[in-house]
This record gives C-alpha cells, sequence and structure tokens, in this order.
C-alpha cells in the first residue's frame, strides 16, 4: 500500500531491541555496518532465483496435485448449469487443491526467496527473473517488458520488469478477466526476529507490505488453474505489477494498452493483506474502499546568516514550522465534518550545523481523499496555505506535488454484490466481512478506472507464536516488524482461483442470457 514512510519508523528503531536468542551477543554498530556491507556486496547483481524456488516450482509443476480432484468438478462446473451443490464442490475441490504438501512447499520456498530479495519501485530483476523463471517451469506463456519509468527524474529504475501471463483459450469469443499482483518493497530497514534465514538481505530494503505474499498467492493460483487449463472455457490474464509503492506502475502498464489486449478483460481483481483483521478472514466494501492519494514537497526559501544574529536573516525554519501547522487547519477547518481528508507532513530537514541560520527548509508529506474531487481540493488548499505562510513570513516558496496522484480504489457496486459471495465462500467465517474506506492508497485504482473491478481485503493478523519465535503478525502495514502469516497463503490461492473460475462461469451465462434475449 501506499503509505508514506515518516519520522515515527526511525524511532521506533531506536527502540531497545529484543531480547536474543540463548547463547547469541549483541553486535556493535560497526558490526552491524560491516555485516550489512558484505550482504550487499554477495547481493550484487544476483539476479538468479534460488534453486529451492526452482526445485518447489517443478515439483509442483510434475506433480498431479493428488490426482487434482478439481478437474471433473470444474468440467462440469463449466458445462452445466450453476447450482448450490456444484458451487460446494468447486470449493471443497479447490481448497483441497490449495493445500497439498507440494503447493504449501511450493507456496513457502517461493515467498521466502522474494522475501530475501526486496526490490523496489521500478528496479526489480530478481523479483521479475523469479516469477518468469516459475511462469516458464509451469508452462505458462507471458510477455515481459511492461511498465516502462517514464519519470526516471522522480522514480529509481529504468522499469519493464512488469508482466502479463495468460492461461485458458485465449478465445476472443470467451469471457476474459484480469487477476492482479504487486512486485514492489518499501525502503524500510526490517525490524522482524525469528524468522530465520529468510529476513530481508538487502540492506534498507524490506517486503514490508505484503507484496511478497502477493505475488506469491498469484503464482500458487497460476499453478492450480493450469492444471484444469483444458476445463477452463474463457481467459484468466496474470498481471505481475511493478511500483506499486509510489511509482504508480498500473498507470504506466494501462498507457502501455494492458486493457486493450485481446481478449479484452471484462473485469479485474486484486487483494491485499490485511494485518488489521483476523487470519482467514475476508472484507471488502462497494464503492471507494481505499483513498485517493498524493505526495508534496515544499521548499521555503529564506536567508540565511549567523545563529547569533536571527535579525539579519529570514528564518525558513521558522516558516516552515508556522506552515506545518497551518496545514493541520485546513481538513478540520475548510472540509465538511461530514467528508473525509488527510493532509500530513511526514518529513522536516533544515540546517547542516547548530550555529547557521540556513537558506531554505524542505517538507514533505501526504494528501489523502475519497473521492478525487476532494483531492484536487485538497492540493490547491494546499498551495494557498503555502504561499500565504510564505508571504506572511517574508519567504519564498516552492511545491511539488507527485506526477502520478492516485484515484480511489473504486469497487463496482454490481460486481461488489456478485464477488461477495466468492469472498463468504472462501472465508473461513463463511461470511464477508464489511469494513470502512480506508485512506491507504492503491494504484490498482488505475484499472478499476476502465474495467468493472473488486479490490479483496484478506485478514493476516492472527499469527505468531513466541514459543517457536514466530513473529507477531499483526503489525501495521509499512511497519518495520511487519511479518506475513504464511497461512493467509492458500487462502490467497483459494480466492484468486474462486473468482477466476467463477467470473468466468459469470460472464459466460450473462453473454448467453443476452443472446436468448436478443433472438
Amino acid at each position: 500500500m501506499r503509505l508514506i514512510v515518516c519520522f515515527a519508523y526511525a524511532l521506533l528503531l531506536l527502540q531497545p531491541c529484543a531480547s536474543l536468542p540463548f547463547g547469541s551477543r549483541a553486535k556493535t554498530g560497526g558490526e552491524d555496518q560491516k555485516e550489512e556491507e558484505k550482504q550487499a556486496e554477495n547481493n550484487q547483481n544476483e539476479e538468479v532465483p534460488s534453486s529451492s524456488v526452482r526445485g518447489a516450482a517443478s515439483k509442483i509443476s510434475n506433480s498431479n496435485l493428488e490426482e487434482f480432484a478439481i478437474s471433473p468438478t470444474v468440467e462440469a462446473f463449466f458445462e452445466g448449469p450453476f447450482d448450490s451443490e456444484l458451487s460446494n464442490s468447486l470449493k471443497e475441490a479447490i481448497r483441497k487443491s490449495s493445500n497439498t504438501k507440494e503447493m504449501g512447499e511450493f507456496l513457502q520456498a517461493t515467498r521466502r526467496s522474494l522475501h530475501r530479495k526486496p526490490e523496489l519501485m521500478y528496479e526489480l530483476p530478481f523479483t521479475s527473473n523469479t516469477i518468469q523463471t516459475i511462469l516458464d517451469e509451469l508452462s505458462i506463456p507471458y510477455t515481459s517488458g511492461w511498465a516502462k519509468n517514464t519519470h526516471q527524474d522522480v522514480y529509481p529504475g529504468p522499469g519493464g520488469y512488469g508482466i502479463v501471463a495468460h492461461i485458458g483459450t485465449g478465445s476472443e469469443d470467451q469471457p476474459c478477466i484480469i487477476l492482479r499482483a504487486d512486485m514492489d518493497a518499501l525502503p524500510i530497514k526490517e525490524a522482524t526476529e525469528g524468522i530465520g534465514s529468510f529476513k530481508s538481505s538487502n540492506p534498507g530494503k524490506m517486503h514490508a507490505c505484503g507484496h511478497d505474499g502477493h505475488v506469491t498467492m498469484l503464482l500458487g493460483a497460476a499453478a492450480l488453474l493450469k492444471k484444469i487449463e483444458n476445463q477452463i472455457e474463457g481467459t484468466i490474464r496474470l498481471v505481475f505489477q511493478p511500483a506499486e509503492e509510489g511509482g504508480a506502475g498500473m498507470k504506466r502498464m494501462v498507457e502501455e494498452g494492458i486493457v486493450e489486449l485481446q481478449p479484452k478483460a471484462q473485469y479485474a481483481f486484486a487483494m491485499h493483506v490485511w494485518p488489521a483483521l483476523p487470519t482467514g478472514t475476508i472484507a471488502s466494501a462497494p464503492g471507494p474502499l481505499l483513498a485517493a492519494a498524493d505526495t508534496f514537497e515544499i521548499t521555503i526559501h529564506g536567508k540565511g546568516g549567523h545563529a547569533a544574529m536571527p535579525h539579519l536573516t529570514i528564518d525558513p525554519i521558522v516558516t516552515a514550522s508556522s506552515l506545518v501547522m497551518n496545514l493541520q487547519s485546513i481538513v478540520s477547518r475548510t472540509i465538511s465534518p461530514l467528508e473525509s481528508g488527510v493532509v500530513s507532513v511526514t518529513q522536516f530537514s533544515a540546517g547542516d550545523a547548530f550555529n547557521v541560520i540556513p537558506a531554505s527548509a524542505i517538507i514533505k508529506g501526504t494528501i489523502r481523499a475519497l473521492s478525487t474531487e476532494m483531492l484536487i481540493s485538497l492540493r490547491e488548499k494546499v498551495t494557498h496555505m503555502v504561499d500565504a505562510t510564505a508571504t506572511m513570513h517574508r519567504c519564498n516558496s516552492t511545491i511539488q506535488f507527485s506526477p502520478d496522484y492516485y484515484p480511489p480504489t473504486v469497487n463496482d457496486a454490481e460486481l461488489f454484490d456478485w464477488s461477495k459471495t466468492v469472498g463468504e465462500i472462501v472465508s473461513r467465517e463463511g461470511k464477508m466481512r464489511d469494513i470502512e474506506p480506508t485512506m491507504g492508497g492503491e494504484d490498482f485504482a488505475f484499472l478499476a478506472q476502465t474495467i468493472p473491478s473488486t479490490f479483496f481485503l484478506v485478514g493476516q493478523g492472527s499469527g505468531g507464536d513466541e514459543r517457536y519465535h514466530l513473529p507477531r503478525t499483526d503489525y501495521g502495514l509499512h511497519h518495520p516488524s511487519f511479518a506475513l502469516d504464511e497461512e493467509v497463503l492458500p487462502i490467497g490461492v483459494e480466492l484468486h482461483a474462486n473468482v477466476a473460475l467463477r467470473s468466468l462461469k459469470k460472464l459466460s451465462q450473462d453473454s448467453d442470457e443476452t443472446t436468448m434475449s436478443e433472438l
């Protein structure tokens, strides 16, 4: 999710460390630095997937997934009329196939390999190569080179690491749907203890938003669905997308024509692990689910000088400090209490010496709203407040917003009503929870603007056991102690597989009914 990493994370990292395992000794700062440098050297140019992943992928490709009881069920599902008995048989067959030993080994090996090698934004060679290796071993056709970075002055990396794969007939006369997973990590130093050898080995980078799990779940579903490709009536398009964490990778893929690919997709689906919900639960809501989001960088230009003679300067720190407070009045005093908006300052930097008033100060932050209209309004109000505050303090100012603000992620109301039944089927509660919209942002929104879509939240907050040194899994997204509950991986596989097969069936039935009405 696209949440700005703030000073709070730095403060958390300064807290006392968790107790060390018996027999361990604390490392000095110098030892930590040397270890990180050694890891960075070892990891440089390592783009080849681990042997454990290749082995697990080959094993699942060659296995029959315990004779894959789903196959005759799927054939009956597509050929016959839909009824509750067949629906339940499909649910049980998918659940069984998602929880086999081979699938479990594949999911764990893939997720841990990705977690150990987190990559950022548009620079994802290892992640992309891992996905392509697995798709090759599963004999799933794909195209690579998607999501080229058109704003390299703003976002790091050249891009081109996105992947689009296909399972099914590929016929333009049959329905097509999209399943999407995001790939990138975050610039956070991992603090989680007890996860063993697959802790991040890339210094300052971490899968703190569960995207390693998202990729793994979609690959698991791909392995399952490929086994029954001959029974699938339609096309399932698998989209592996870079740069969700602020780089608008999905916007690049939409601009590059993913929506126009043939057969043209009628629906799109995505999911996100959600630590605030118990493992095994599924949640969503119709309409806006996730916020429109933007970032800002404000520079206050003053006049520097000696700190002992402030009257000879124009202090940008005082101006920027006043601006931080003034910005907090925008939502509280200019937005209706019945509407939602967020203006948060998350970074403040100025000066290099204790006795020098600097010439400039920089503040950064984020704006959130549940509609694009409100987001644009907040941008205008922020701009006005910056100009007014700078002028009042005799300073000049510049403000830069993101070149790609995210629209809100909106679940299509009609599709959501249908999707809710799929959530109920997969949820271990037997129901899909309703949830209030959240101010987290998601660039899946760019795809949801073009195709009716549903975005699911998959609970994962029940994991962890101190007795076995397993980390808690209820830390929030983007927290340095965030940990994925691996029990959620087969649940994600089930959700992808169910929503893919059932939506193709729905679209086929809708088409038949339309044809009959035209006759």
